[in-house]
């Protein structure tokens, strides 16, 4: 097997290497959460790998097979199932370090007017683009998710999510960038804003949002279950 197609997968591993290896820190004890982190990881997972297949399956987007093992389960490479969890291990790792060496929440009284602008973007590019696949689903989703944390949830932790996603885009664009670039992940262009950052589609920053929030929902649930 040649060395190429190994990339997708050393990608993975890279993204999991330092959080996995920083989760039994005495200072963050991440890994003593990971009984309220993946109940959150699989329920996002679900749902992600139903659109992940169903895009698929629609031609939106595909898998160069020069860059993955070539091992599939329900029409997707072994590497994007792993995504799913090794992506949002790492990203609510950040969220717990920058809760950890940032005390104070720096966006708590502008979190509201955030989730309001994003709605009001979201909704728009969405209705104006409905013929792109992969934009509206994207955007219709994530505002949706956000309009009930806005309304129903009443999320506190608003701000520091937003401020970790801030972080979180440093490796996302470094390890999206690789994936894009190749690319071991071709896009469809007809379904998106043909809008690139790099050679990553826009729409990719909105799909992770939406990922990585919903694992965040479900673990700040169960953590605030468990202290009540």
């Amino acid at each position: 097997m040649e060395l190429i197609r190994f990339t997708y997968i050393s990608l993975i591993l890279f993204t999991i290497s330092y959080p996995l290896f920083k989760s039994f820190e005495d200072k963050i004890r991440y890994a003593s959460k990971w009984k309220y982190l993946f109940p959150g990881i699989i329920g996002s997972a679900i749902f992600f790998i139903v659109w992940d297949v169903l895009f698929t399956k629609m031609g939106i987007w595909e898998f160069n097979p020069d860059y993955i093992l070539g091992i599939h389960i329900i029409h997707l490479p072994l590497e994007e199932w792993l995504f799913f969890i090794v992506v949002p291990f790492s990203c609510v790792f950040i969220y717990e370090v920058m809760n950890y060496f940032v005390k104070k929440d720096i966006l708590q009284h502008y979190h509201k007017w955030i989730t309001i602008a994003l709605i009001l973007f979201l909704l728009t590019t969405a209705i104006m683009n409905s013929h792109k696949l992969y934009t509206f689903f994207t955007f219709i989703f994530l505002s949706v998710f956000l309009l009930i944390h806005l309304l129903i949830f009443r999320s506190t932790y608003m701000g520091r999510f937003y401020l970790t996603w801030l972080v979180c885009m440093i490796p996302f664009l470094l390890v999206n960038g690789v994936l894009t670039a190749m690319p071991v992940v071709i896009y469809n262009n007809a379904h998106n804003l043909g809008i690139r950052i790099y050679t990553i589609p826009f729409e990719d920053v909105f799909y992770g949002m939406l990922n990585i929030l919903q694992v965040v929902t479900i673990y700040e649930w169960l953590k605030n279950k468990k202290a009540a």
